[in-house]
């Protein structure tokens, strides 16, 4: 049910993204103790009821209606960038690009080589499948692809990139397909309609939107309530057990902002340590992201448009995995199409083909700007800054391969040539300048509250998602990830929420 704060609740889940609207939804289906979700952004109840807004429905273009706001601030001189965030009941799920991937089985292996039990692919698998079922992900067939994203399919194998059956087969490194993605009869189908709308006639479950945490109050190596402000009022609820799962950037703020972290950078901002935990808001990552621009032709156009007379018509459906002369084992570029008309203009077509880093070695970090909970942030994921300068060869080497890809006769007619970089940025210096000048991201922080056994290596939670000094209080989000997988963070995501949950429900 969805009503008044309550003063106590067995278990406080705080923020109902991708991974927090699966917990609190599994907590409450299998047990009769009392769950409070907390979301910060508003909940418009269940899909059936019909008051979504069609732009977080509609799985055709990315939606930016309901964002957090983040950028880089002045980090990059005039060019600031976006670190899009949704707040809105489902979070991220409810406005991303719906690519349900699941990575390689190395990330997962690896994961649990750190340290962490409980972790392997084998152990994984489980909920990866489940999450995956509940959120209804399908792979497009071939005739549902757009004459754009068919275009660049078809080509794949001419810059040796086999077409493969299924992009989540974790042991199959090199491959281009069409994207398994949680799409449903064309709607976004989030976490909010997979996990809550089952569960919310339920007696036990509590939902709180538009309600912002502040922070925790901990006592004794415990969390004793949790402070929050709603309708500009403060509250405080009092809770057996808490579960952060507000985000990379969501759940380390709120744990600095309850004394949580480095002794030093709390005091220096008024804040009184409780926990020296100095890896909270540390290993930020992304994989970074660059892309090439096409102007496209009249016959693209015109093709694009015959088939969306008749067809649902999105502007993300493949991806490509491929393999740079960095990669050791695995794979560790993405390649994805991106085209069709603007969402801000029916009339403007984009054509464009990104190329992420799926293994970055840079490493940034959150900090805090102030204690106020409605201040964003300092997000620092310093891109291309690893000693060795992989990550932007792995870039350079993804913007050749593409650019062998995009040569392809058929292709190459219906791309035009090519816009930006354009062809005069040709040798790899030229290329390494243009990729560090305009790197952004793929939309998949993590890393910020890493688990990990040791807290003085910088792990801020152990394997089973509870923080490193508190008794009671859990991280149940991407920012766990020790490393980012070679993948779209979705899934893997809701998969560390439905793996905290069975363990907080005992199994």
């Amino acid at each position: 049910m969805t009503g008044a704060l309550p003063a106590f609740a067995d278990t406080i889940v705080i923020g109902g993204g991708t991974a927090g609207a699966a917990v609190a939804g599994e907590l409450a289906t299998k047990s009769d103790e009392s769950v409070l979700l907390i979301e910060a952004g508003p909940d418009y109840g269940a899909f059936a009821d019909g008051r979504w807004p069609a732009e977080l429905a509609d799985a055709r273009a990315i939606p930016t209606s309901h964002d957090w706001g983040y950028d880089s601030g002045a980090q990059y001189g005039r060019r600031v960038i976006k670190f899009e965030r949704a707040r809105v009941m489902g979070g991220c799920s409810s406005h991303n690009g719906c690519a349900a991937i699941w990575g390689s089985r190395l990330d997962y292996d690896h994961w649990a080589a750190l340290g962490n039990p409980g972790w392997s692919t084998e152990e994984l698998l489980p909920f990866f499948r489940a999450g995956s079922e509940r959120l209804r992900v399908a792979i497009p067939p071939h005739e549902a692809l757009t004459p754009y994203q068919r275009a660049w399919l078809e080509a794949a194998p001419h810059a040796g990139i086999p077409i493969v059956d299924d992009l989540n087969n974790l042991d199959e490194n090199i491959g281009m397909a069409p994207s398994p993605a949680n799409i449903a009869d064309g709607v976004r189908w989030n976490t909010a309609f997979a996990y809550l709308d089952p569960v919310r006639g339920r007696s036990n479950l509590t939902i709180a939107d538009r309600t912002l945490t502040d922070r925790l109050v901990v006592k004794d190596g415990r969390v004793e309530a949790v402070e929050a402000i709603r309708d500009g009022r403060r509250a405080t609820i009092k809770g057996g057990r808490v579960v952060l799962a507000a985000g990379t950037y969501g759940s380390p703020a709120i744990l600095l902002r309850s004394g949580v972290g480095d002794t030093a950078e709390l005091r220096a901002l008024g804040i009184q340590p409780a926990i020296d935990l100095p890896g909270v808001g540390r290993n930020l990552h992304d994989h970074p992201v660059i892309g090439l621009v096409f102007p496209g032709t009249p016959e693209l156009e015109s093709s694009m448009a015959e088939f969306g007379r008749q067809h649902w018509m999105p502007e993300e459906q493949t991806i490509a995995k491929a393999r740079s002369s960095q990669c050791g084992a695995g794979f560790d570029l993405h390649m994805y199409p991106v085209g069709g008309p603007s969402a801000e203009n029916s009339a403007r077509w984009n054509w464009w083909l990104a190329i992420a880093c799926m293994a970055p070695r840079s490493r940034g970090a959150l900090k805090l700007n102030s204690s106020d909970p409605t201040v964003a942030p300092i997000l620092d994921h310093c891109y291309l800054t690893d000693p060795e300068g992989q990550d932007a060869r792995i870039l350079v080497d993804g913007i050749e391969i593409a650019r062998e890809l995009a040569a392809e006769p058929r292709l190459a007619s219906l791309l035009g040539e090519e816009k930006w970089p354009g062809r005069q940025v040709a040798s790899r210096d030229q290329i390494d300048r243009s990729v560090r000048a305009n790197v952004a991201h793929y939309y998949h922080p993590a890393g910020t509250c890493a688990m990990g056994p040791a807290r003085d290596q910088g792990a801020v939670v152990d394997a089973r998602g509870r923080v490193h000094g508190l008794d009671n209080c859990y991280v149940a989000d991407a920012s766990i990830m020790p490393v980012i997988p070679r993948a779209n963070t979705n899934i893997p995501a809701l998969t560390v929420g439905l793996r905290i949950a069975s363990w907080l429900n005992g199994n």
